[in-house]
């Protein structure tokens, strides 16, 4: 699950305010949950969140160059509506809710890039990339897993990733639906599509073993199924949304597979009861394939670990 910073525009903050707002009253819930039921997860975090105020923003954004032909894709556009700090501006800011994170048990804190970067996007180059990573390596020391912001994954920017220590990184569903799109290949039929697959199984579970991940330079930590927000008007479909998650995780259970669930924080931010009380469910199921498959639930780095064991153990034997 990623912390994403998301908001490029005014419109886009008036829209969020209740889900970021939200998300400071869900974010310890939901690592209250993780330790209830012996969670590991995985938190991309945007490196503009660390900041401690704006003048530290100003000089790491000043430093960069991010020459988007879409000029509200950069943060700088919108830099006069962002507030000193965190206590005056808790959307922009974030790190309180980062050092609670920090000491729940358990938890990977991972990357999101510096700028929330978009690797696809036209104007941008790899240059700029290597750029932002520079900060994420000053600001978030040791993180090895990364979160490609809207899933724009770009294979060439790999080994800028690796220079970084990143050896991780969570790639996309193996269907022509989630491949990685722009703001201009994110055709409606595709997101149509990634909808009916939230309800009923069009495209598969989307499991995978361990022994499956190609040794790369930086892993593919492939993602399984998005978990989607509650939505009201799609309320009478919720047992389906769950029954869906739930068979995947039987799949990988079963088979000592790999299941990698993921959400935005943010998207808990509003009908905050409802989400939990589905990630309970989730996780009460998590811990049934414990019990009766020994299902283990590890973040990205500890798979990316336990890959590399088991790869050198198999070298060892040749």
């Amino acid at each position: 699950m990623e912390m994403n910073w998301g908001v490029h525009d005014v419109l886009s903050l008036e829209k969020y305010k209740g889900n970021l707002l939200g998300s400071r009253i869900a974010i310890p819930r939901m690592l209250q949950l993780f330790n209830d039921y012996e969670i590991h997860a995985t938190w991309a975090i945007v490196g503009m969140l660390y900041c401690k105020n704006k003048k530290e923003l100003l000089q790491r954004l000043d430093n960069l160059d991010l020459p988007y032909e879409q000029e509200e894709f950069s943060p700088k556009h919108i830099l006069s509506y962002v507030g000193e700090e965190e206590s005056v501006d808790p959307y922009h800011y974030a790190g309180s809710l980062i050092e609670v994170i920090k000491t729940a048990p358990n938890q990977e804190i991972a990357t999101h890039t510096f700028s929330h970067y978009y690797c696809l996007e036209s104007g941008q180059s790899i240059k700029n990339f290597e750029k932002d990573l520079e900060n994420v390596a000053e600001l978030q020391e040791g993180v090895t897993s990364l979160v490609f912001p809207r899933n724009q994954t770009n294979e060439e920017y790999l080994k800028v990733c690796k220079m970084y220590g990143i050896s991780a990184y969570r790639g996309n569903e193996d269907s022509w639906i989630y491949r990685p799109y722009t703001s201009k290949t994110n055709l409606p039929i595709k997101r149509a599509m990634r909808l009916l697959d939230a309800y009923i199984m069009v495209t598969g579970h989307h499991t995978y073993s361990i022994n499956s991940i190609k040794a790369t330079s930086v892993l593919n930590i492939k993602s399984s199924r998005f978990l989607r927000p509650y939505n009201k008007k799609l309320r009478v479909l919720e047992g389906l949304r769950l029954e869906r998650i739930k068979k995947g995780l039987t799949e990988a259970a079963r088979e000592d597979k790999v299941f990698h669930l993921w959400w935005h924080p943010h998207n808990f931010g509003k009908n905050i009861e409802e989400n939990l009380r589905f990630l309970e469910e989730i996780l009460k199921h998590v811990e049934f394939l414990r019990d009766r498959y020994g299902f283990e639930s590890l973040n990205m780095k500890e798979v990316a670990d336990k890959f590399l064991d088991e790869k050198r153990e198999v070298d060892s034997n040749t």
